[in-house]
């Protein structure tokens, strides 16, 4: 079964011309050329972390729920955004963490799953020279295909050989729970599938979690629900300022720190992950925390601030600590 756009849209609650999105499929296809490798690189205390661009996705402004045409024009006046034909590009941003020698890999973008202007993470990989061999564990975020494609190589295998996967143990319990599965739309439970092939190869050495775990060496797993049952964020001891890998706290840069309230429709509890961003964005304005995540303006790194009865979102210099 292949989880079409028009199925996608279906499990969104969107009419077909709502959301340009990519077809999905549920198995493993010929991976496509994707685009080219782009990464950035930064250090904060004894702690590299390299920024790694999987590609690009279009996202109407208009089907974020409490979406207000006037409030989205007001959000984007002056700013550099602009909406092409199908909508307001997003990132979709992973991010490797190497502290003596060792290399952990926070989430792996879509590999093969979601088209030609995606997939580009293993190649931003190989161009900062780490084998996937190379890394002994992956910190998913959560189980969608822009986060957990990239675990499986076109041939349906492990792509890291050599790595744990660390997962909350309520997002793969909500991923691979039969009576959730046979509670959603027949044409959409192809999301489901794909979730569970993508992990699959990891069976057998899959390390879960749940609430403030630690997740490996200076990393703390920080429960960030919403999104999905189990979504997750990882706060990194840099030996300096701390780091938070928020996931998807945000998923539009241009829209949703002015209006936090605004929810996307994969969002499986709009309300408390509206309750989660709102809180993540108090604390990490009171706290100047340095925060990254995977839809914010590549290569995603900076502090939140208050502005007026919202927020805003101070991006970091390219060559941020260099």
């Amino acid at each position: 079964m292949t989880l079409s756009r028009r199925s996608l849209l279906k499990q969104a609650g969107l009419g077909a011309a709502s959301l340009a999105l990519p077809s999905f499929a549920t198995g493993v296809q010929a991976a496509p050329a994707g685009p080219a490798p782009v990464l950035h690189q930064f250090k904060l205390g004894d702690v590299t972390i390299t920024a790694l661009l999987d590609g690009h996705l279009p996202i109407p402004a208009s089907v974020f729920s409490g979406y207000d045409a006037a409030r989205a024009e007001e959000t984007l006046a002056g700013s550099f955004y602009q909406a092409n034909a199908q909508g307001l590009e997003i990132p979709v941003n992973g991010y490797l963490v190497e502290r003596a020698g060792a290399y952990t890999l926070i989430d792996t973008g879509t590999a093969q799953l979601m088209g030609p202007d995606l997939g580009g993470l293993h190649a931003a990989l190989a161009a900062a020279g780490v084998d996937t061999a190379d890394i002994t564990t992956v910190l998913l975020t959560h189980i969608h295909p822009d986060h957990a494609g990239g675990l499986v190589s076109p041939d349906g295998t492990a792509a890291f050989a050599n790595a744990e996967l660390v997962v909350d143990e309520t997002e793969w319990g909500f991923w691979h729970d039969d009576a959730v599965l046979a509670s959603v739309p027949e044409d959409s439970r192809g999301f489901f599938q794909m979730a569970r092939n993508s992990v699959a190869p990891y069976a057998d050495r899959l390390k879960p979690f749940s609430s403030e775990a630690q997740v490996a060496p200076g990393l703390t797993a920080l429960p960030l629900p919403g999104h999905t049952p189990g979504h997750s964020g990882f706060m990194l001891d840099t030996g300096a300022a701390p780091l938070l890998f928020w996931g998807d706290v945000v998923h539009s840069t241009a829209l949703q720190f002015a209006n936090p309230e605004w929810t996307i429709p994969f969002d499986v509890d709009q309300p408390l992950a509206a309750e989660t961003r709102k809180a993540m964005f108090d604390r990490a304005a009171a706290d100047d925390l340095l925060v990254t995540g995977m839809h914010l303006d590549f290569p995603g790194l900076g502090r939140v601030r208050r502005a007026g009865a919202g927020f805003a979102f101070d991006q970091a210099p390219w060559q941020f600590g260099l």
